[in-house]
């Protein structure tokens, strides 16, 4: 049984598991899509790259009749320092997951080189292709992108900046599996801001594991503040976080506001 509850503007679905969530998720962003592709020549969609996202990406290769010539790509974040064929890098792991198996019109990777000549180009590039949607997750600190709690700006006057990480930040890409020790994670990122990615009108947000439950309790509970930078879905009416049952097991299943 699904469960479904409002948190603010947010709304807030529970599934069994994983695949079911993912499912649900690419079902939803393929429903979205037709629908603006019906009304729109091309739709520009931007993709978060992370374990998080496997089940979500598996299912949406799936879709069938999707127009995927008519669809721009973009990516939300990127390392800065990472050799350019590094898997760990966020553009590789959505090219071997996503980007070379569908027909986009065109995919735009981040330069993770960290220079501000390689954001401005990111910028210009978001400016003439505005996002249509955004394919996020939630960090373990409550991240959105790489906008850990201490970078975090509702009101960021930037679309596209350097940051540093911060430790809960590198070490859920351990837990992740993605590097072998804290030491070898990178420092710093290209990143999104948090309003870029809420100019977007359809978020669809994928939050599986219990290693993201206190992240999702924040983000429902807590005051709507940097400090939990995820809690700013609240405020966006065409948000919507999908969760499973490990994710979500803090929470009460109760409608909040």
């Amino acid at each position: 049984m699904i469960k479904e509850f409002k948190a603010g503007k947010l709304t807030t679905k529970i599934y069994p598991d994983r695949q079911e969530m993912g499912r649900a998720a690419a079902a939803m962003t393929a429903t979205t899509l037709r629908y603006l592709l019906g009304n729109k020549k091309e739709v520009n969609i931007i993709f978060a790259a992370a374990p998080s996202q496997n089940e979500f990406l598996e299912a949406l290769l799936h879709e069938n009749g999707m127009e995927w010539n008519r669809v721009n790509a973009f990516h939300m974040d990127e390392y800065i320092g990472l050799p350019a064929d590094a898997p760990q890098g966020f553009g590789n792991f959505l090219k071997h997951r996503i980007f070379d198996a569908l027909p986009f019109h065109t995919i735009h990777y981040i330069d993770g080189s960290g220079t501000e000549t390689a954001c401005e180009k990111y910028t210009a590039l978001l400016q003439t292709y505005p996002a249509d949607i955004v394919c996020m997750g939630i960090g373990e600190n409550g991240h959105l992108a790489f906008n850990d709690p201490p970078v975090a700006d509702f009101k960021d006057p930037q679309k596209v900046k350097i940051v540093t990480l911060d430790e809960v930040c590198r070490q859920q890409q351990v837990n992740d599996g993605c590097f072998t020790t804290l030491e070898e994670v990178p420092t710093h990122a290209v990143t999104l801001t948090i309003p870029t990615l809420l100019a977007a009108p359809y978020i669809f947000c994928v939050v599986p594991g219990p290693r993201k439950a206190a992240a999702v309790y924040d983000t429902i509970h807590q005051d709507i503040q940097e400090q939990y930078p995820a809690t700013i879905l609240r405020n966006h009416p065409g948000a919507i976080l999908f969760l499973d049952e490990e994710s979500s097991a803090r929470l009460s299943h109760q409608k909040v506001s």
